[in-house]
């Protein structure tokens, strides 16, 4: 596990951007796996400028995200598909079809999970991105879900879909599920950067760095990946020695 401390949210953002395009550049990275939420949107702002200014394709990559909300269609403006769109994918020339989200309209969601269980299998994940809950779940694993859980539907914790709510405009518009990559999809991908901001991400960030390895906060297996470098602000790493 290497530990990586920026000064602040943009110094975090533009190290992270300043990683994953030396890989990209260097075409070390054919699969890109993505995050969303809050904390990577400085980090595409980052990235977005370097692809920019150097005029590099990545007409080659594909690219697979998280994770997606359950009855959100892709053009929904809270859907996962309209934040990558809207964050990333706009800017990028990698094409449609290479942007690989799980479908949160299909018909049999828990068919579209095994769906896209083997479609990241056959894949392989070069370069997973991943921000960190406060509860410590990575992607939608919610603290109780299994190390050995693949990608499946799951019904969100009252305290995401809380969270979720000021983004609808009513309580019953909110997701109460969504189709998310498990923790066994995630540690198989070969690298991970995790990144973390904020006071508010101290205690989770401390238990993943330090704590014991348990299913009551997910983000702890990181501990046993190969190959895990986690970029931080100073008051995320605040309870670290």
């Amino acid at each position: 596990m290497k530990i990586i401390k920026a000064a602040n949210y943009e110094n975090m953002s533009k190290r992270a951007a300043d990683l994953v395009y030396r890989e990209l550049k260097e075409k070390q990275i054919q699969v890109l796996g993505l995050a969303t939420g809050g904390t990577p949107i400085g980090f595409y702002q980052e990235i977005i400028k370097e692809i920019q200014r150097d005029s590099l394709s990545l007409d080659w990559l594909y690219t697979v995200n998280l994770d997606e909300y359950i009855g959100l269609s892709p053009d929904h403006r809270n859907s996962y598909h309209a934040y990558m769109k809207k964050h990333f994918f706009q800017y990028v020339d990698i094409p449609l079809e290479q942007q690989l989200l799980p479908d949160g309209m299909s018909a049999d969601p828990d068919k579209e999970a095994k769906r896209y269980e083997k479609l990241v299998e056959e894949l392989g994940v070069d370069l997973q991105i991943l921000g960190l809950g406060q509860n410590g779940h990575i992607g939608f694993n919610e603290p109780g879900s299994s190390f050995k859980g693949k990608t499946s539907v799951v019904d969100l914790a009252p305290s995401t879909i809380d969270a979720n709510a000021r983004f609808f405009e009513a309580e019953e518009e909110v997701p109460k599920q969504a189709i998310t990559m498990g923790i066994a999809t995630i540690m198989r991908s070969r690298k991970i950067i995790l990144l973390a901001s904020g006071a508010e991400k101290a205690e989770a960030l401390k238990e993943v760095i330090t704590g014991e390895v348990t299913e009551k906060i997910p983000g702890t297996i990181l501990q046993q990946h190969l190959d895990i470098t986690i970029i931080a602000d100073k008051e995320a790493l605040s309870l670290v020695e």
